[in-house]
């Protein structure tokens, strides 16, 4: 399991503060885990009329989300702590459901993406909020991260925003209900 009482950490840190940004860190780590598979399961199961755009433009945030759990798995070590990577401890963890879509037409995916980064965005929002009285370089990372995360959240919302700004998952408080509202945003197939 992750060893989040340090016996050690970085110059000018104290082990509590450590041990409390190890544990935020482990919890992105648990969602940069989560995600990066979640988005690859939708590229391998979206279909329909926008399937190539949508197929191809996941494969890079899931190489960026990978690419954020890796950093923050390394500041954990570089802070004194152990992180944890395995399958059984991200579930064990988690407080979200398992994304449940399989195969989908490419508005539903998107619909219920747009919860997902939703979720995503919030709790990193609110781990920068907290390690800024902990540590700064912790923090620059979040920060940075959650700015490439937003903007995927973008790419994704831009599928189902109308021209007035609305946005078809407004409402949504689950997967399914975002899916069936990302649906309703489909568009008609010529013939």
């Amino acid at each position: 399991m992750a060893q989040t009482n340090p016996q050690y950490t970085v110059p000018g840190m104290s082990t509590d503060a450590a041990q409390r940004v190890i544990e935020l860190l482990q919890s992105r780590l648990h969602a940069y885990n989560d995600l990066h598979l979640t988005l690859k399961h939708v590229h391998w199961n979206v279909v329909g009329p926008h399937f190539i755009a949508v197929h191809e433009m996941l494969d890079p945030q899931v190489d960026d989300v990978r690419a954020m759990a890796d950093a923050v798995a390394e500041r954990i070590a570089t802070l004194g702590g152990s992180p944890v990577g395995t399958p059984g401890a991200l579930v064990d963890a988690r407080s979200w459901n398992e994304y449940s879509l399989g195969r989908a037409t490419t508005q539903e995916h998107l619909g219920a993406l747009e919860l997902v980064y939703r979720g995503v965005i919030g709790d990193a929002r609110a781990a920068i909020d907290e390690v800024d009285k902990l540590d700064l370089v912790t923090q620059d990372i979040l920060i940075g991260q959650t700015e490439k995360l937003e903007l995927f959240h973008w790419f994704i919302r831009a599928h189902l925003e109308n021209t007035g700004g609305g946005l078809a998952t407004a409402d949504a408080t689950d997967e399914t209900e975002a899916a069936v509202a990302g649906a309703e945003t489909e568009p008609a197939t010529p013939g």
